[in-house]
């Protein structure tokens, strides 16, 4: 995971440099130094932000895919609420 790919975890999880510093024992500056390209996380820390970035890609397409189903079942309603009143 490079540094362009850590930020973007972090942000997408909407947590602070030290939120996501706790998540992986680590210090704020140390989470900086990840972003800047300065630091490289440990093994054991780099499995953790993959499974994260995974579980958070899993639960953003599935939020994804539950606004498609709510946006296309609005369309129905709306549809059949524009039949019923085209017969007025």
């Amino acid at each position: 995971m490079d540094k362009d790919q850590i930020v973007a975890l972090r942000k997408s999880l909407q947590l602070s440099q030290a939120e996501f510093g706790q998540l992986f024992d680590a210090h704020a500056m140390t989470v900086s130094k990840w972003e800047r390209g300065v630091l490289v996380p440990s093994a054991y820390q780099h499995a953790l932000l993959q499974q994260f970035k995974r579980t958070a890609d899993v639960k953003e397409e599935k939020s994804k895919q539950e606004l498609k189903n709510l946006l296309v079942g609005a369309g129905v309603v709306a549809a059949l609420v524009w039949l019923l009143n085209a017969g007025n």
